[in-house]
């Protein structure tokens, strides 16, 4: 993915001294990925990799999509992704992270100063089984293991706070599916936190 990144820094995450790796969507891109009202006009995904080991530690995801209302204001929405990786293990001679935090910021804001609003989401993931070359797994088509088969996709599934998921893939299924487990109004009047702990 960072193949044709550069480099623009140094940084330490977590007190690890990290290189800043900088790759931006091009124009083309952009414009293939923008879709009807929505106009997406920057995308960029900055690295922070480890000096001592190589390995990401930190991974920072930005969109700016522009949508267009009929007759009205454009919106705007930024998408700010950030995931901290940890727990590295050799899985088949690959460095897997096992673990990590991951917070996405959504931020809207118009042309009025009454129209903006911030929502931050928050999930602490773990990865307990890890596979690579699955049957069944493809670019085109994915057929889910047998014990994922228990419900449809907009059927409602809650579950409830604390409880452990046995296996990872049952946990995706789970994440797949919308919960609220923690709205919390501790934050300004214009912003949501919600956490999740899978």
């Amino acid at each position: 993915m960072f193949t044709n990144a550069r480099c623009i820094g140094e940084k330490k995450i977590n007190g690890e001294d990290c290189f800043i790796l900088k790759l931006c969507a091009d124009p083309l891109t952009l414009k293939s990925r923008s879709e009807g009202p929505a106009e997406i006009i920057r995308h960029v995904l900055f690295g922070y990799f480890s000096q001592k080991t190589g390995l990401l530690v930190h991974l920072e995801d930005s969109h700016l999509t522009r949508i267009q209302n009929n007759g009205g204001d454009a919106a705007y929405w930024e998408t700010t992704i950030n995931s901290f990786l940890d727990d590295y293990r050799p899985v088949e001679g690959v460095m897997i992270a096992h673990s990590g935090r991951s917070v996405v910021t959504l931020f809207r804001f118009g042309e009025t100063a009454m129209s903006h609003t911030k929502t931050r989401m928050e999930e602490a993931w773990t990865i307990e089984e890890v596979a690579f070359n699955v049957p069944g797994l493809s670019v085109d088509c994915f057929i889910p293991p047998a014990e994922l088969r228990f419900a449809s996709v907009s059927e409602a599934c809650e579950l409830p706070q604390g409880q452990r998921v046995n296996s990872a893939v049952a946990a995706a299924a789970y994440r797949a599916k919308v919960a609220a487990l923690e709205n919390s109004d501790d934050c300004d009047v214009n912003g949501s936190i919600w956490k999740t702990d899978i």
